[in-house]
Parts: structure tokens; C-alpha cells; sequence
């Protein structure tokens, strides 16, 4: 499980960099101002969650009993949050009116909460941590 958690989080902090780039320089010629923030967003808290993913990872089993509830929260929250994110700050760009899955980013940011939360409780559960 460690070596999935660990390569999923450099997967999604290298599409994070990849995302980051693409938002601060070639984004700017196709949409608003406005969008590329939103766009921003969307990088940043993905960026920030494969580091989550890296410490999950690396921390010893004693620590951790719901690792894969974690990891499996963490991963759905950043697809559904920072990819709709992508999305909308792209629909300017799409033929299609994407606003309609705007409901997606607040229960993406639901499973992010809900993996933060999972984490900490582990952590204050742990007789290892003192």
C-alpha cells in the first residue's frame, strides 16, 4: 500500500507542476484573468495533497490504521476538487456549459476534509504518539 500511496502522490505532484505550468503560461492567452486564478487553485491544493499523500506514505504503520480509507479519500477529493476546477476554469473554452458539474468541487472538498480528518484521528488514536 506504502509504494501506491508513495507514487500516486508523484503522480499527482508531477501533473501538478505539468498543470502549474501550463496555467502560468499558456493559459493566460486563452481565458480570463479570472479563470487562470481558478485554475491556480485547482494546482495548488492538488500540489498540497500529494505531499499529504507523501507523509501518509511515509509514516510508520503503528501510526496509521486507516491508511487506504485515507489515500482512497485523498484521491477521490483531488480528482473530484481540483480537476473540476480545471474543467470550469476551462468552459470559456468548451462548447459545452460545464458549470452544471459545479457541484462536484465542494464534495471533492468534502472527501479532502474527510481525509485530513481520518489522518489526525489516527495520529490522536496512536499509542505510538505521544
Amino acid at each position: 500500500m506504502k509504494k501506491t500511496i508513495l507514487g500516486t502522490a508523484c503522480l499527482l505532484g508531477m501533473l501538478a507542476v505539468i498543470l502549474g505550468a501550463f496555467g502560468a503560461h499558456g493559459l493566460k492567452n486563452l481565458v480570463d484573468a479570472q479563470s487562470v486564478t481558478t485554475f491556480e487553485t485547482g494546482v495548488r491544493y492538488q500540489m498540497y495533497h500529494a505531499f499529504f499523500l507523501f507523509v501518509l506514505g511515509l509514516l510508520p504503520n503503528e501510526y496509521i490504521k486507516s491508511r487506504k480509507s485515507i489515500y482512497i479519500c485523498t484521491v477521490i477529493g483531488v480528482v473530484l476538487f481540483s480537476f473540476s476546477i480545471y474543467i470550469l476554469s476551462l468552459n470559456s473554452l468548451m462548447s459545452f456549459d460545464f458549470k452544471v458539474i459545479g457541484i462536484i468541487t465542494p464534495i471533492g472538498g468534502l472527501f479532502l476534509i474527510a481525509a485530513w480528518l481520518l489522518m489526525g484521528y489516527g495520529i490522536l488514536r496512536s499509542k505510538f504518539v505521544k
